[in-house]
């Protein structure tokens, strides 16, 4: 059987790139790997791996693609494609990240924010792409991952706690009408391209797991990010401009927000611990600190008390000492059945 390297540089010749030089981008946290393809006069494209039997599958990346395009924002277009392979060439978009550029001038945090919430703006009025549905179900589902991971090993009566407090209230949002999520929508997954128009200058990443959900919830992903501080100004003004340009009734989604910025953060912590434990990456939980704040502040909410007397009981508070016992056992314990 031929190796993994030997299809892909088979797929890359089959493309017209075989010439081409290759240099490893820096990936995610998923088993994608991507490579930026030059060819001898200068021109480049990104080469996606996304092995199929390690759970990867490049379908919904080309399909969600595709349908970006067409409603005018800046996914990536396919210039090739082996689906069965797991193999992309994809247009390449440069590399100004939205989280480089503001380390390097936080002046210009405000201006891309707006872009970015600009973009959801445009995603959240168009016609929205058929997809499995995030609902309540899916959005309790989802936060386990901070009960078996971060906590040391939920038990069943704990989660199911859990389900009792947080289902009845993700269960309000189901009715609400649903848009695209992408899910991942953060400063390190969007690229500046100055030379486009309109919100075609936010170049997308990292969309293949979207879904139909809450108008909130990228809404959340954008200003509650993990990896960064977003100023509390910044994330006040972004939601004001969402509401402003949207209609949205506002005591509605400002309740969602903080619902689904507890949801999704409880399920980062998890994941990142998960990370650490299972696949051994230990630096995930130094970002653990963060996204506990998120989670903190979300609680405030008048309509979450039930849900924060729940997660101050069955969740331990990230100290060092806990965040070190984490580290300590990296990748060290069996993966739950």
């Amino acid at each position: 059987m031929r190796s993994r390297a030997t299809q892909a540089n088979e797929f890359i010749a089959r493309s017209g790139w075989g010439q081409s030089r290759s240099t490893l981008l820096a990936g995610d946290a998923s088993n994608r790997r991507y490579d930026r393809l030059t060819s001898p006069t200068g021109a480049t494209v990104i080469f996606m791996d996304a092995p199929p039997n390690r759970g990867e599958d490049v379908r919904p990346f080309v399909r969600i693609a595709e349908y970006l395009l067409a409603i005018g924002l800046s996914a990536p277009n396919i210039l090739n494609k082996d689906p069965d392979a797991g193999f992309l060439l994809i247009e390449d978009l440069g590399d100004a990240l939205f989280a480089r550029m503001m380390a390097a001038d936080p002046k210009q945090e405000s201006m891309l924010y707006r872009a970015a919430t600009d973009v959801l703006i445009d995603l959240h009025t168009a016609e929205p792409l058929s997809l499995p549905i995030c609902d309540a179900g899916w959005l309790t589902d989802m936060t386990e991952p901070a009960f078996e991971w971060y906590s040391g090993g939920s038990t069943d009566q704990i989660m199911q706690h859990f389900r009792d407090v947080f289902h009845p209230l993700a269960a309000r949002l189901d009715v609400a009408q649903k848009v695209v999520i992408l899910r991942d929508y953060h400063a390190e997954n969007l690229l500046w391209l100055p030379e486009r128009g309109g919100t075609a200058k936010v170049g997308l990443l990292d969309f293949q797991d979207a879904l139909l959900g809450h108008p909130a919830y990228d809404v959340v992903s954008i200003l509650q990010d993990a990896r960064r501080d977003v100023a509390p100004e910044i994330e006040a003004e972004m939601i004001g401009h969402y509401l402003n340009n949207t209609g949205a009734d506002e005591a509605e989604f400002r309740a969602a927000y903080a619902l689904l910025g507890v949801q999704r953060n409880l399920r980062i912590m998890g994941i990142f611990s998960r990370l650490c434990l299972r696949d051994g990456k230990p630096h995930y939980v130094d970002l653990i600190p963060r996204v506990w704040g998120y989670i903190v502040r979300n609680l405030t909410h008048p309509e979450l008390a039930p849900l924060a007397a729940f997660i101050e009981s069955a969740l331990p508070y990230p100290t060092q000492d806990h965040l070190e016992h984490l580290k300590s056992q990296c990748a060290t314990i069996p993966t739950p059945s």
